[in-house]
Protein backbone atom coordinates (compact mmCIF):
# COMPACT_ATOMS: atom_id res chain seq x y z
CA UNK A 1 0.00 0.00 0.00
CA UNK A 2 1.79 3.10 -0.90
CA UNK A 3 1.89 6.50 1.23
CA UNK A 4 -0.93 8.19 -1.34
CA UNK A 5 -3.91 5.29 -0.53
CA UNK A 6 -3.12 5.79 3.14
CA UNK A 7 -3.53 9.36 2.74
CA UNK A 8 -6.68 8.73 0.61
CA UNK A 9 -8.32 6.62 3.35
CA UNK A 10 -7.79 9.04 6.14
CA UNK A 11 -9.90 11.22 4.23
CA UNK A 12 -12.57 8.58 4.06
CA UNK A 13 -16.20 10.54 4.65
CA UNK A 14 -14.83 14.05 5.13
CA UNK A 15 -16.40 17.15 3.61
CA UNK A 16 -14.28 18.71 0.59
CA UNK A 17 -13.49 21.25 3.23
CA UNK A 18 -12.64 19.08 5.78
CA UNK A 19 -10.21 17.70 3.76
CA UNK A 20 -8.60 20.63 3.06
CA UNK A 21 -7.88 21.52 6.63
CA UNK A 22 -6.49 18.41 7.04
CA UNK A 23 -4.20 18.90 4.23
CA UNK A 24 -3.20 21.88 5.45
CA UNK A 25 -2.80 20.82 9.42
CA UNK A 26 -0.39 18.07 7.71
CA UNK A 27 1.65 20.33 5.55
CA UNK A 28 2.06 22.55 8.71
CA UNK A 29 1.00 22.19 11.98
CA UNK A 30 -0.64 25.14 13.08
CA UNK A 31 -4.45 26.36 15.11
CA UNK A 32 -7.08 24.14 13.58
CA UNK A 33 -8.80 27.73 13.90
CA UNK A 34 -6.14 29.25 11.71
CA UNK A 35 -6.19 26.50 9.32
CA UNK A 36 -9.80 27.02 8.71
CA UNK A 37 -9.51 30.73 8.48
CA UNK A 38 -7.56 29.55 5.29
CA UNK A 39 -9.92 26.97 3.95
CA UNK A 40 -12.74 30.20 4.17
CA UNK A 41 -10.66 32.18 1.07
CA UNK A 42 -11.03 28.87 -0.89
CA UNK A 43 -14.03 28.23 -3.30
CA UNK A 44 -15.48 25.47 -4.99
CA UNK A 45 -15.41 24.48 -8.31
CA UNK A 46 -15.89 21.19 -10.66
CA UNK A 47 -13.63 20.09 -13.98
CA UNK A 48 -14.92 17.80 -16.16
CA UNK A 49 -12.89 15.05 -18.16
CA UNK A 50 -10.66 16.29 -20.51
CA UNK A 51 -11.04 19.72 -19.47
CA UNK A 52 -8.45 22.11 -19.19
CA UNK A 53 -7.36 24.23 -15.90
CA UNK A 54 -4.78 25.75 -17.36
CA UNK A 55 -3.59 26.24 -21.49
CA UNK A 56 -0.05 27.00 -22.56
CA UNK A 57 0.77 30.61 -23.24
CA UNK A 58 -1.95 31.14 -20.18
CA UNK A 59 -0.46 32.76 -17.22
CA UNK A 60 -1.40 30.63 -14.19
CA UNK A 61 -4.00 32.51 -12.07
CA UNK A 62 -5.57 29.98 -9.39
CA UNK A 63 -4.15 27.63 -6.62
CA UNK A 64 -5.92 24.06 -6.72
CA UNK A 65 -6.97 21.58 -3.95
CA UNK A 66 -7.93 18.35 -6.00
CA UNK A 67 -10.68 17.13 -3.04
CA UNK A 68 -11.42 14.51 -5.97
CA UNK A 69 -10.00 13.15 -9.40
CA UNK A 70 -6.81 13.37 -11.10
CA UNK A 71 -5.08 16.19 -12.98
CA UNK A 72 -1.99 15.98 -15.40
CA UNK A 73 0.05 18.42 -16.99
CA UNK A 74 1.59 18.22 -20.60
CA UNK A 75 3.92 19.81 -23.56
CA UNK A 76 4.90 18.95 -27.04
CA UNK A 77 8.37 17.67 -27.85
CA UNK A 78 10.47 18.78 -31.26
CA UNK A 79 8.43 16.24 -32.97
CA UNK A 80 5.03 17.08 -32.12
CA UNK A 81 4.60 14.02 -29.40
CA UNK A 82 2.38 14.85 -26.39
CA UNK A 83 4.15 14.61 -23.20
CA UNK A 84 3.23 14.11 -20.07
CA UNK A 85 5.57 16.21 -17.18
CA UNK A 86 3.48 15.85 -14.05
CA UNK A 87 0.89 13.71 -12.34
CA UNK A 88 -1.71 15.52 -9.89
CA UNK A 89 -3.62 13.07 -7.71
CA UNK A 90 -6.61 13.99 -5.02
CA UNK A 91 -5.73 15.36 -2.00
CA UNK A 92 -2.74 17.26 -3.19
CA UNK A 93 -2.18 20.34 -4.70
CA UNK A 94 -2.56 21.37 -8.52
CA UNK A 95 -0.64 24.32 -9.79
CA UNK A 96 1.92 25.90 -12.38
CA UNK A 97 3.96 27.24 -9.62
CA UNK A 98 6.84 29.32 -11.93
CA UNK A 99 3.49 30.89 -13.94
CA UNK A 100 1.23 31.74 -11.04
CA UNK A 101 4.10 33.47 -9.02
CA UNK A 102 6.32 34.57 -11.77
CA UNK A 103 2.87 36.01 -13.68
CA UNK A 104 4.46 34.53 -16.93
CA UNK A 105 2.87 32.40 -20.08
CA UNK A 106 2.59 28.64 -18.52
CA UNK A 107 5.20 26.65 -20.94
CA UNK A 108 2.58 23.60 -20.54
CA UNK A 109 -0.81 22.39 -20.07
CA UNK A 110 -2.93 21.06 -17.29
CA UNK A 111 -5.72 18.45 -18.19
CA UNK A 112 -8.19 16.41 -15.86
CA UNK A 113 -7.74 12.92 -16.47
CA UNK A 114 -11.19 12.63 -14.45
CA UNK A 115 -13.79 14.17 -13.54
CA UNK A 116 -12.41 16.59 -10.74
CA UNK A 117 -13.72 18.74 -7.66
CA UNK A 118 -11.48 21.07 -6.60
CA UNK A 119 -11.19 23.66 -4.18
CA UNK A 120 -9.45 27.03 -5.75
CA UNK A 121 -7.87 30.61 -4.37
CA UNK A 122 -6.79 33.56 -7.02
CA UNK A 123 -3.60 34.76 -7.20
CA UNK A 124 -4.57 38.20 -5.42
CA UNK A 125 -6.68 36.07 -2.88
CA UNK A 126 -3.33 34.49 -2.14
CA UNK A 127 -1.31 36.93 -2.13
CA UNK A 128 -3.84 38.94 0.53
CA UNK A 129 -3.63 35.58 2.69
CA UNK A 130 -0.01 35.53 2.49
CA UNK A 131 0.56 39.00 4.03
CA UNK A 132 -2.73 38.45 6.55
CA UNK A 133 -1.47 35.00 7.97
CA UNK A 134 1.78 34.11 8.78
CA UNK A 135 1.02 30.97 9.47
CA UNK A 136 -0.54 30.34 5.69
CA UNK A 137 2.90 31.90 4.71
CA UNK A 138 4.90 29.08 6.35
CA UNK A 139 2.30 26.38 4.61
CA UNK A 140 2.55 27.57 1.08
CA UNK A 141 6.20 27.45 1.96
CA UNK A 142 5.92 24.09 2.75
CA UNK A 143 4.43 23.75 -0.57
CA UNK A 144 7.47 25.15 -2.16
CA UNK A 145 9.70 22.88 -0.79
CA UNK A 146 7.99 19.92 -1.46
CA UNK A 147 7.49 21.22 -5.18
CA UNK A 148 11.03 21.60 -5.70
CA UNK A 149 12.25 18.45 -3.72
CA UNK A 150 9.83 16.72 -6.06
CA UNK A 151 10.69 17.73 -9.23
CA UNK A 152 15.04 17.27 -8.38
CA UNK A 153 13.63 14.00 -7.50
CA UNK A 154 12.09 13.29 -11.14
CA UNK A 155 14.47 15.13 -13.11
CA UNK A 156 17.42 12.69 -11.32
CA UNK A 157 15.43 9.52 -11.75
CA UNK A 158 15.16 10.31 -15.44
CA UNK A 159 19.05 10.36 -15.54
CA UNK A 160 19.87 7.75 -12.54
CA UNK A 161 17.39 4.92 -12.70
CA UNK A 162 16.49 2.30 -14.78
CA UNK A 163 12.96 2.36 -16.81
CA UNK A 164 12.41 -0.49 -14.48
CA UNK A 165 13.01 1.50 -11.14
CA UNK A 166 11.24 4.74 -12.26
CA UNK A 167 7.84 2.88 -12.84
CA UNK A 168 8.51 1.02 -9.52
CA UNK A 169 8.73 3.97 -7.73
CA UNK A 170 5.72 5.71 -9.41
CA UNK A 171 3.60 1.96 -8.55
CA UNK A 172 4.89 2.68 -5.27
CA UNK A 173 3.94 6.83 -4.93
CA UNK A 174 0.82 6.57 -7.07
CA UNK A 175 -0.32 3.45 -8.08
CA UNK A 176 -4.25 4.63 -8.57
CA UNK A 177 -3.00 6.94 -11.46
CA UNK A 178 -2.40 3.42 -13.57
CA UNK A 179 -6.41 3.21 -13.10
CA UNK A 180 -7.24 6.47 -14.87
CA UNK A 181 -4.38 7.53 -17.04
CA UNK A 182 -4.11 5.90 -20.39
CA UNK A 183 -0.66 3.68 -20.62
CA UNK A 184 0.39 6.05 -23.36
CA UNK A 185 -0.09 8.85 -21.58
CA UNK A 186 2.29 7.00 -18.38
CA UNK A 187 4.98 5.82 -20.69
CA UNK A 188 5.41 9.39 -22.01
CA UNK A 189 5.91 10.29 -18.34
CA UNK A 190 8.30 7.51 -17.21
CA UNK A 191 10.54 8.64 -20.32
CA UNK A 192 9.63 5.24 -22.25
CA UNK A 193 7.85 3.70 -25.14
CA UNK A 194 4.35 2.10 -24.26
CA UNK A 195 5.85 -0.99 -26.14
CA UNK A 196 8.52 -1.09 -22.85
CA UNK A 197 6.06 -0.29 -20.84
CA UNK A 198 3.91 -3.01 -21.54
CA UNK A 199 6.51 -5.23 -21.41
CA UNK A 200 8.01 -3.79 -18.05
CA UNK A 201 4.68 -3.92 -16.05
CA UNK A 202 4.57 -7.72 -17.33
CA UNK A 203 7.73 -8.32 -15.22
CA UNK A 204 6.81 -7.02 -12.45
CA UNK A 205 3.73 -8.48 -11.90
CA UNK A 206 5.20 -11.83 -12.35
CA UNK A 207 7.91 -10.97 -10.02
CA UNK A 208 5.48 -8.91 -7.15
Amino acid sequence: EDAQTRLNRSFIGMSPREQLTAFILSTFPMHPMKATSIEDRFSEKTYQKNEFYLTEGKICNEYLFLCKGFMRAFTYNLEGDDITTAFYQEHGVACEIYSLFKRVPARENIQALTDCQVLYINFEQLQQAFHSIPEFREFGRSILVNAYAQLKQRMLALHQLTAEQRYSDLIKSNSAIFQVAPLKTIATYLGITDTSLSRIRKEYAKNS
